[in-house]
């Protein structure tokens, strides 16, 4: 087979002239190493009953045809909707796994295996059954009020999930111990001793089942409570098999780090990443994988529905490799409803695909991020990713970042690569505001609030990414202009 290079290139400015041409320098022969698909291998989702939906299965589907998608988490396997457990008169246990074995067993139909969430509380077993989070759907978020009946739902909730699907099966799947318990997730006081006690009967009711199920958490918000968490699992013999917490790039520094610094919204996810990590790697556990369970570019200006996404999400892969083993993008879908049913297509929601199963810019981004290598060249350019395929394709990101709601302008760069052959034909494909752009054929097309399915259908069809287009290495160079924002794909024959 005959080798090709394939470059993706990234640039954000605003519309107006180009500045001075920024020099790439690309070596396909420089040092390599290992480069995991950590950044499309696990998604969020809503809550546990709309799996149940024909519309969040269709999303599932269309994200994984254009991503890497392994795993996905989402709230509320133990919330009333879904029947896990109520009582009898005689207030004994009463357990139902009828819309378990739906749920999960929809998403191993589809190839993609859950993170499981144990949350929230089910009314019957609550210490305050009044005890509700705002979310539209309002979760119970109190302790329970036996730990007795607590292990036993644990319990007999893992030994149905090895019954019904298989103990090597349930073993590839992650188990983390609630939502956020450190923010009004968690009504237990004090928050992280309580939460602490929650973990502990958890973890060990899910071993007592099966030593080989994966149990970690916290799954704090802003990246809190790690070095406690595994100060305390450690002092107590409590076992963990994961560290899960999460961050988003519009969190607060003060929230994130306790400090007044400056630090970009661009820079904060891995930043936090890295900030974890080290309280991993100081801990009596240094080599337990990271997973972060939460996080999404800045929602501001409605950014989440442009093109934007695409740059920030190379930047966050950029900064945070080597750090994460999983980093799950907070969500692949609109089927949403934290606020309740979301009227518009577009307004600025976290998912990948809008409502309808429109797809988004950012669907589109990932669809192209897919294509990095397996394999990270070394570069010194903080602006470049450079990978290698396992054909030999050499794939390349380049990113000017610009954030929502600053002007910038579109950039020339100039690509000189070593190691290939000057004369190479290339190919181009990019997402920018006239590829791929929903958002503005949704606008065109007038914004209905409830499209049609002909309706949906045109506006994925006319934004659907067409064939690269053919282009040619001028002696070992290769120059291009880009959109603010755009994400671009050039593969070099």
């Amino acid at each position: 087979m005959r080798a090709c290079f394939a470059v993706i290139l990234i640039a954000s400015c605003a519309a107006g002239e180009c500045g001075a041409q920024e020099q790439v320098k690309i070596d396909a022969r420089a040092q390599a190493s290992p480069f995991p698909h950590f950044w499309e291998q696990m998604f969020g989702s809503g809550r546990a009953t709309l799996a149940l939906r024909e519309s969040y299965r269709n999303d599932l589907r269309a994200v994984k045809e254009v991503t890497e998608f392994r795993y996905v988490r989402f709230h509320g396997i133990l919330d009333d909707d879904v029947g896990v457990y109520t009582e009898d008169e005689h207030g004994n246990p009463v357990y139902n796994f009828a819309y378990v074995d739906e749920i999960y067993g929809g998403l191993l139909k589809n190839g993609v295996r859950p993170v499981v969430e144990i949350s929230f509380m089910p009314k019957k077993l609550a210490f305050n059954p009044d005890w509700l989070h705002p979310f539209w759907y309002k979760p119970n978020v109190s302790p329970p009020k036996s730990w007795a009946k607590w292990d036993g739902l644990i319990k007999a909730f893992a030994q149905h999930l090895v019954t019904h699907f298989g103990e090597d099966e349930v073993a590839q799947w992650y188990f983390e111990v609630w939502n956020e318990p450190n923010i009004d997730f968690w009504g237990g006081i004090p928050r992280q001793k309580s939460y602490f006690e929650l973990y502990d009967h958890t973890a060990h009711d899910l071993k007592s089942v099966s030593p080989r199920l994966r149990v970690g958490g916290p799954a704090t918000a802003a990246a809190s409570w790690v070095d406690a968490f595994l100060e305390h699992t450690a002092d107590n013999h409590v076992p963990v098999d994961f560290v899960s917490t999460h961050g988003y790039a519009d969190d607060t520094v003060e929230n994130l780090f306790g400090t007044n610094e400056n630090i970009p919204m661009d820079d904060r996810v891995c930043r936090a990443v890295a900030k974890v990590r080290k309280q991993i790697q100081s801990s009596a556990t240094p080599k337990l994988p990271l997973l972060w369970t939460e996080w999404n570019v800045p929602g501001k200006d409605e950014a989440r529905d442009t093109a934007y996404v695409g740059p920030a999400v190379a930047n966050t892969v950029r900064e945070c490799d080597g750090m994460v083993d999983a980093l799950s993008f907070w969500t692949f879908s609109d089927v949403f409803e934290e606020g309740g049913p979301i009227p518009l297509p577009f307004e600025g929601h976290f998912g990948l695909r809008a409502k309808g199963g429109i797809n988004k810019p950012s669907y589109y981004d990932f669809s192209l991020l897919h294509r990095l290598g397996d394999q990270r060249l070394a570069n010194s350019d903080k602006n470049v990713i450079v990978t290698k395929r396992r054909d030999g394709a050499l794939v390349i990101a380049l990113w000017n970042l610009v954030d929502p709601g600053i002007t910038g302008k579109v950039k020339a760069f100039r690509l000189t690569f070593s190691g290939v052959p000057g004369n190479a034909r290339v190919t181009v494909s990019r997402v920018d505001d006239d590829h791929g752009n929903t958002l503005a054929a949704y606008k065109a097309m007038g914004s209905p609030p409830y499209p049609t399915d002909d309706q949906i259908r045109k506006l994925n069809t006319e934004t659907q990414l067409p064939a690269p287009s053919p282009q040619k290495l001028d002696g070992g160079h290769l120059d291009l202009k880009l959109q603010p924002n755009a994400l671009v794909i050039v593969q070099v024959s």
